[in-house]
């Protein structure tokens, strides 16, 4: 787990412009707007979001209402949302679930990480996450709770944002081009200068990166990245809990080796 941040709001899709450059998809002729303005509906229903109307999911998307209602109609129609009429609001259908569990399914990672994770999680009494970057934020593929004590259990799925311990380690492993692509991208949501150097110089200096009470001021966590053998893809395992648990020391003096050892595991 890494038990930090809100989610990240859900950003305006941009129009397609033909004849843009194909270093940016999109802006590209190939890139189906309306297709994706659907998917940015759907991405609205995050963890503890279970309802929202039409005229919340425009202000949340940034598309004019009656955009919104022709997506939600559609979704609807298509099984994706389901629609309360006593409340006049849509929620996600059989149709999501079906979509994010093929993902999981697909996803081999999770099932040869997680041994590792659960003996890393029983050693330290913390929560252990697998993590990948999507879109602006980290999305957890899998997790393992330790401890009673962790009041904050997130569940595959959640999102935490770039400035966890989790965002900071998928920034710090990426090369400074793309790195300054993506903190552009972020714009408001990105952590700050200092904290990104930090990132970088611990990832140097310890092959992991940390967040010592620097989003809630009771939470430790470390992190580490890896790729895939083929290096086509790009995960972060992280450790974290209440200070208490995992005072800083710990965590940099046993935890970050353990957390780097488990990576070893697997990670080949």
């Amino acid at each position: 787990m890494q038990p930090f941040s809100d989610d990240v709001p859900a950003r305006p899709i941009a129009r397609r412009k033909r004849g843009a450059s194909p270093a940016d998809p999109m802006r590209s002729s190939d890139f189906i707007t309306a297709l994706a303005r659907g998917l940015d509906v759907l991405r609205c229903f995050k963890p503890g979001v279970s309802a929202l109307g039409n005229l919340e999911l425009a202000a949340l998307t940034g598309l004019p209402k009656p955009t919104i209602s022709r997506i939600t109609f559609t979704l609807k129609s298509l099984g994706y949302l389901r629609y309360d009429g006593d409340t006049g609001r849509y929620s996600p259908g059989y149709g999501v679930l079906a979509l994010g569990f093929g993902a999981l399914a697909g996803l081999d990672i999770r099932h040869v990480a997680r041994p590792a994770m659960e003996q890393l999680a029983a050693a330290c009494g913390g929560a252990v996450a697998l993590g990948v970057f999507d879109r602006d934020a980290m999305t957890y593929l899998e997790a393992v709770h330790g401890s009673p004590q962790l009041y904050l259990r997130l569940p595959v799925g959640y999102r935490v944002d770039m400035r966890s311990a989790m965002g900071r380690a998928h920034l710090a492993q990426l090369a400074p081009a793309d790195r300054h692509a993506l903190l552009a991208q972020l714009g408001a949501d990105a952590p700050t200068p200092n904290v990104v150097d930090s990132a970088c110089r611990d990832l140097a200096l310890t092959g992991c990166c940390f967040a010592i009470g620097e989003w809630q001021s009771d939470i430790n966590a470390v992190a580490t990245p890896f790729a895939s053998p083929t290096g086509e893809e790009r995960f972060v395992i992280s450790c974290g809990g209440p200070a208490a648990l995992l005072p800083e020391a710990l965590l940099r003096e046993r935890i970050a080796p353990a957390l780097r050892a488990a990576v070893a595991q697997f990670a080949a």
